[in-house]
Order: C-alpha cells, then structure tokens, then sequence
C-alpha cells in the first residue's frame, strides 16, 4: 500500500477513535446528569419553553421582558400591620425528656437574666400564629445539624435509599433542643432528598450538577451564608460545616425576594397557598431562626413575615404534610407524613453527641468536606 493511502488509512483511524472516546465521555456524563430526577424535570421544562419562543418568534415578534422577582398573593389590605402580639399560651409547659414534674433543669437556667441559648415561643402576625425557634450561635454549647431517617449516613437518592421515619421516632432517637422538618424530597418509594446536604462536615448529600434552590450555609467562625443557585452562581459545598439546600429564598439582603421559578420551582404544592415553616438569620448572623406556621398561606405572607421578625435572610423549608416541630423531646406539631431528613438542635440541657462537637473543632482547625467521587 502506498504510503499516502496507510496516511489518510491511520488518520482516519485515528479521528474515529477520537470521536468514539468523546462520544463515550459524553454519554457517562449525561447519564449522569439525567439520573437526578429534577435535572430530567428541567431539561423537558427548557426543551418546552424553547419550542414556545420558538412558536413565538414565528408569529408575533415580542417584547424583551426583564426577570423581576415575582409576588404571589400579596398579604390582603384588609389585614392589621404587622406587629408582634404577646406569647400565646395554648400548652402545658415544655418539659425535657423523661422529667416527670414541671420543674426547670437546673441547666435550663441561665446566669444574670441572659436568655437562653434555645427558644422556642408562639407568635402571631398579620393575623397568622407560628411557633419562632431562635438559636443563639455564639453559644459554645450550641450546634445544628441534619437527622436521616432509619439511622442512615447518607441521603436518599433515586438509585440509594432507606426510606422514610416516623417523626416521633427520630425525636426520640436525637434527643434535641429542637427538631423540625427539613428539605423536600419526593413522594415515590425512593423518598429521594432535595438537594446537596452537608452535616458535621462531612456531605450526607452531593451531586455537582446542584444548581436549583437556596442554600443555607455555616461556614467557619459561626458565619451564616445564603445562595440562590441560579442568580450567585452555585455555593461552595465543600467550605460549608453545616449545608441545607431548599427554598424558595423569601428576604434577600432585608428585602422581601420571590423568584421561584428562576430557582426552578413548578409543583403547585410550592407556588400555592399551603402550609409552611422557614429559616433565616438576622443582619448580625448570630442567630438562626426557625419558624414553624401554624396558618395556611402564601409564599408572598411567609417572606413578609420572615422580613417582620427581623430576617435579613430567609428561605422556605418543606412544608405541608411535612411540617413537624419538636421543643424538648414534646412533639408541638406533629407532621401528616414519616419524614425522610429534619433539622437538629442541641443546647447545654440537651448536649450535642461527642462526635459532633470534635467534628467543629476538625472544622475550625483546617478539616473541610471532601467531595464524594462518583
């Protein structure tokens, strides 16, 4: 064979294989990404928005539109201005685990009138009650994490799962300050959890195609952050010791912020009116709150709420047959459904496990998450 033919022979050759390694590479990553339920959700979404513009431009040319942060059922007029009212007291008084009287711990009590590290109390606004948890971080006795269902140590997937709990039973189990519901996660029988998750610095949760949602994140020194995904750009997982994503975000920077379908919420159950519960942190970052509704309503009243009680952050948590709150082992609000992932609190009279305190020190001493391989 001439030695111009075994040439144009060995390129093409050579730029087949080429293309079959990139056609291959191609096809791990995609099925990669395609093996996330809501990646699958958003793809079809943008495929049918693009066959709508596509169907626009060859009618009626349109005008550009700026993406505004939109309001969803705006507080009624009719409604009296938001003013905190005096603590409802529509129970027995909270007892800790096991204590059969109504006495208070001797650890519950605080030095020179400073309020404690953890508190829980019943509000109303605007004529909607909730129970606030608000969590003081520059206690050193203080830490938040994430409970998993059935004990697990890694979250559901949709290829990996250990179900749902009961809510009773993962009170019991954590014997907390406080435990409240989490992030969504879906109602097949996979119960696949939303979003990167990270606890006692170690990821729970991780996939790197995240990029919908907010998250909630503390990074060294107690400090508090916020991301919205699809507007800053995706967070940085691995700089964070404790990690919840959800949302809709509600207060951005002290101003009421709703974009729920740019952060890639469609369900109804989301967008409508429905039972809620929320987290934020005031401007000075020293304090998380937890807010539990005890009132139907729409994401417009949560964030006006959420801004009322002083948030200079805040994000939406799972809401309506998940929303469950427990104060010292009582469950004030039990949820409709077993529960896949909650919301942890420990305090001085109920101590965080050993594990979890070693686990900041490692975090303020140079330890980060590592990043799963997959």
């Amino acid at each position: 064979m001439p030695k111009s033919k075994r040439y144009n022979s060995f390129r093409k050759i050579g730029r087949r294989s080429f293309l079959f390694l990139v056609g291959f590479t191609a096809t791990q990553i995609l099925a990669e990404y395609f093996s996330i339920t809501q990646n699958r959700r958003d793809f079809i979404q943008r495929l049918s928005e693009l066959w709508q513009k596509v169907l626009a431009l060859r009618s009626t040319p349109q005008p550009d539109i700026t993406s505004q942060p939109i309001k969803i059922n705006p507080i009624p007029p009719s409604l009296p201005p938001l003013k905190e009212s005096p603590i409802i007291q529509t129970s027995p008084k909270l007892e800790p685990f096991g204590r059969p009287d109504s006495s208070p711990s001797p650890k519950a009590s605080t030095k020179k009138g400073r309020p404690r590290p953890v508190q829980v109390s019943q509000k109303t606004l605007a004529g909607v009650s909730f129970y606030q948890t608000t969590i003081n971080l520059n206690d050193p006795e203080t830490f938040i994490t994430l409970g998993l269902a059935n004990q697990a140590t890694v979250a559901n997937t949709t290829t990996s799962s250990k179900g749902d709990e009961p809510f009773e039973k993962i009170v019991a189990r954590h014997k907390a300050a406080v435990v409240v519901n989490g992030t969504f996660f879906s109602k097949d029988n996979q119960k696949a959890v939303m979003g990167n998750m990270v606890a006692a610095g170690k990821f729970i949760k991780y996939s790197r195609w995240e990029n919908y949602g907010t998250t909630l994140g503390i990074t060294s020194d107690n400090k508090l952050e916020m991301i919205t995904a699809r507007q800053e750009g995706q967070p940085q997982w691995n700089q964070h010791w404790f990690s919840l994503t959800c949302g809709p975000r509600l207060v951005k920077q002290g101003k009421v912020w709703l974009s729920p379908l740019t952060e890639g919420f469609r369900d109804p159950h989301v967008l409508n009116v429905g039972w809620r519960s929320a987290i934020g942190f005031p401007a000075s970052r020293d304090k998380l709150f937890l807010v539990t509704f005890l009132n139907s309503l729409s994401l417009q009243q949560e964030a006006e709420i959420m801004k009322a009680i002083g948030c200079f952050e805040a994000m939406n948590l799972d809401g309506g047959a998940s929303v469950g709150l427990a104060h010292k082992g009582r469950i004030l609000l039990p949820p409709g459904r077993n529960l896949t992932n909650v919301i942890v609190v420990y305090d001085t009279e109920f101590p965080a496990p050993k594990a979890l305190k070693l686990s900041w020190q490692d975090f303020q001493n140079g330890d980060r998450p590592s990043i799963p391989v997959l």
